[in-house]
């Protein structure tokens, strides 16, 4: 289930957030070699698979949806995050853009791992980053930056109709979108959510720099 939020608080903590499912996401990342590329000639960014748990207490990550405001990819499904400043890590970089994007501020010890590099048909590299968000967690949409806050369960990720593949004349390459609730998202966010519940969630060392991105999102 998909839980719309501009203000997230007073999350109980249940299965399967325990500190025991924490350990296991950090054994799962450090046993996957991630595949990391350099960015020269690239705009590096990173995004956060920021876990946390529904009112319902299931485990889920936080997607939201970009302000209209923004001058590219306005209105589209994205995950907490952005272009790394100079002298930054991608660690860095997803601490400070989460507070500022959903006002979560969450310390350097809640970094649990990183995925694989993607890079985009529009010129970024995206340092996929996971970030132990915790069981009780405040959020508000910068609405500069953020038109709203989604929490996207566990369950939903693991629907068996998702991810859907896709064919298209320009590329000889699979477009990948994850179905949520009726809404689909596309890569790249549907392909670093993908490898998240591939890695994080099942342990199953999945590779998606190989998926792309439908034509809308390669500007």
């Amino acid at each position: 289930m998909v839980h719309n939020t501009d203000n997230v608080k007073a999350i109980i903590l249940q299965q399967p957030l325990k500190p025991s499912f924490r350990h296991r996401v950090v054994q799962r990342l450090e046993a996957f070699n991630c595949r990391g590329r350099e960015s020269e000639g690239l705009k590096h960014a990173a995004v956060g698979l920021v876990i946390v748990a529904t009112e319902g207490g299931d485990g889920a990550i936080v997607l939201t949806r970009r302000s209209s405001k923004l001058r590219a990819h306005k209105g589209q499904w994205a995950l907490p995050g952005g272009r790394i400043d100079a002298g930054e890590s991608p660690r860095d970089a997803v601490l400070r853009e989460t507070a500022e994007e959903i006002d979560l501020h969450l310390p350097p010890e809640n970094i649990l791992g990183v995925l694989d590099d993607y890079q985009t048909r529009s010129g970024y590299l995206i340092t996929p980053v996971v970030v132990w968000g915790g069981e009780d967690v405040t959020m508000r949409a910068n609405p500069e930056e953020v038109e709203s806050i989604h929490l996207v369960s566990f369950g939903e990720l693991n629907r068996p109709d998702s991810p859907v593949f896709l064919d298209i004349p320009e590329s000889d390459r699979p477009v990948i979108r994850l179905l949520v609730e009726e809404n689909f998202v596309h890569a790249p966010t549907a392909a670093v959510m993908y490898q998240f519940r591939e890695v994080c969630l099942h342990g199953r060392h999945t590779r998606v720099d190989h998926y792309e991105q439908p034509v809308f999102a390669w500007k």
